[in-house]
């Protein structure tokens, strides 16, 4: 009887992921595909889908199903399948019950209302016309909030929980002050060296072979044309629809070559879900267990791998075979040099790995003072511009280039964006660990092969999808269930060092 109990409940979750799975492919059209005036029936279509999986998952039937599952649960290891879904969707089912299905239907449909408004007013610099869509989403992460101000310490934690499971605002404010401490340093003490090489003016790369050049690298990587998909767009992401459904989606300029790291970046992402094992395929567990580890397998496979000097050992003689007007007078240590080059900018999502964390930790302090109502939101552009000048010490000439650069509050994260610097983090963590297991790693860079890298991270992170808490996975993974920002420290310090001739210091 219990298994027939635990097949139900399966059925019911898996009609749940369809659900889910096919407004993931709605809102990826909306972004690469869909005329611009599909937006307003675009966003009924996605809350129409959000209100049925919510009210589907959230109903009686599925508490009653775990309540009677609970016996079925203790006799499973709790490494097993049975046990991880049960355990997993319980935790979902008491956090998504305190949402009424109105205020869920609303909250998607602002979001991808708000889509198409940002991306016009950030072509066009104008945040006042942002300016309504950005307090549509606060308001309704504030309705969110409230629902649960008994159950966290902060009112930001809530949001930060929907991220990244357990983690809460004190404890980021811990680490990023660590890396304030000790991240901020670095940055200036490279720049007193002043050693980057000027950029030679000019340069062209043909967006076709550009796009050439990058689908040769993400196949190395385990990208396959027969489960991805590579399509532009104005704000790069991953998304899909199954394990063998994988949409990434990139940007391109003429004039360098940022995109090919941006598809590396979601590459990582990709990997993370075409790896998961496929037992768990159509369960809430088919997916990475937060966005935090998330950004670890992104984060990694564009730096950690996509900017060393063993993977540009490899690929730069054919970099430079289809850009040699671009290229000429390059060998492989300039150009690595280039790739690496430490500079303030504007742009996060183009920023070096040492001040890309800083980009992080200023939008991580906005969001909680938005959700504490610290300032009018008519502000917003002037507490950003400030706060970029204090941590990167560069002036913002445009809104563009500014507070409209993300898409994230347009559609209505907040509380996203810590995440990324804590993947950074465990990145380093999680790299420490396979340098040790595979001491060979390089050489493989060197002869263009990925697959050892590849296969273990399927097998001690990829292949367990949601099974465990984020903690829980970090400790398998790296042998901690704590973020530590030291490695990641340590990482830039001898990576940039070497580079840059910095003396060799303790993180």
């Amino acid at each position: 009887m219990s298994q027939e109990r635990f097949d139900e409940l399966r059925t019911r979750l898996a009609e749940v992921f369809d659900l889910g799975k096919s407004a993931a492919i709605l809102s990826w059209d909306q972004q690469t595909k869909m005329p611009p005036k599909g937006a307003p029936a675009r966003a009924e279509q996605l809350a129409t889908l959000g209100r049925i999986a919510h009210e589907k998952f959230t109903s009686d039937e599925v508490g009653r199903l775990l309540d009677e599952l609970a016996g079925f649960e203790e006799a499973h290891e709790y490494d097993s399948f049975e046990a991880s879904l049960i355990r997993v969707v319980r935790r979902d089912w008491q956090k998504a019950r305190k949402v009424p299905v109105e205020l869920r239907a609303e909250m998607t449909r602002a979001a991808s209302l708000g889509i198409p408004v940002w991306v016009e007013a950030r072509k066009n610099n104008d945040f006042a016309s942002f300016l309504p869509v950005m307090r549509k989403n606060l308001d309704l992460r504030k309705q969110y909030i409230e629902l649960f101000v008994d159950d966290f310490d902060e009112p930001y934690d809530v949001l930060l929980d929907d991220f990244e499971r357990d983690m809460k605002s004190a404890e980021v404010r811990e680490i990023f002050d660590y890396l304030k401490q000790h991240q901020a340093p670095l940055v200036k003490e490279i720049a007193s060296r002043d050693g980057n090489a000027p950029t030679p003016a000019g340069r062209q790369f043909p967006l076709e072979t550009q796009k050439q050049f990058e689908l040769e690298v993400v196949r190395r990587f385990g990208y396959t044309d027969e489960a991805w998909r590579l399509d532009p767009t104005v704000h790069p992401f991953a998304s899909g629809a199954a394990i063998d459904d994988i949409r990434i989606t990139t940007r391109y300029f003429d004039d360098n070559l940022d995109g090919l790291f941006a598809t590396m970046h979601e590459t990582g992402h990709g990997l993370y879900e075409h790896q998961i094992g496929r037992e768990l395929e159509r369960s809430p567990l088919a997916r990475g267990t937060s966005l935090g580890l998330h950004e670890s397998q992104s984060r990694m496979w564009e730096n950690l791998v996509g900017r060393s000097l063993p993977f540009w050992r490899h690929f730069f003689p054919r970099l430079r075979e289809l850009f040699p007007d671009a290229l000429a007078g390059y060998d492989v240590e300039r150009w690595y040099r280039e790739v690496n080059a430490v500079e303030p900018s504007l742009i996060r999502v183009d920023s070096d790995e040492a001040t890309y964390n800083l980009h992080i930790i200023l939008r991580f302090e906005l969001e909680q003072e938005l959700v504490g109502d610290a300032f009018p939101l008519e502000q917003l552009p002037e507490e950003w511009n400030r706060r970029v000048w204090d941590y990167l010490g560069i002036e913002v000439p445009d809104d563009t280039r500014g507070v409209l650069q993300d898409t994230h509050w347009a559609g209505g994260a907040v509380g996203y964006f810590s995440t990324y610097a804590l993947g950074n983090l465990i990145s380093a963590q999680i790299w420490e660990r396979v340098l040790a297991e595979l001491p060979s790693l390089y050489d493989d860079f060197e002869q263009g092969e990925f697959g050892a890298l590849r296969d273990w991270l399927r097998e001690n992170l990829h292949k367990h999808g949601r099974k465990f808490t984020p903690r829980e996975t970090l400790e398998r993974v790296a042998g901690t269930p704590t973020i530590d920002p030291a490695p990641y420290v340590r990482y830039l310090r001898e990576k940039l060092g070497e580079i840059y001739g910095l003396p060799v210091a303790a993180a």
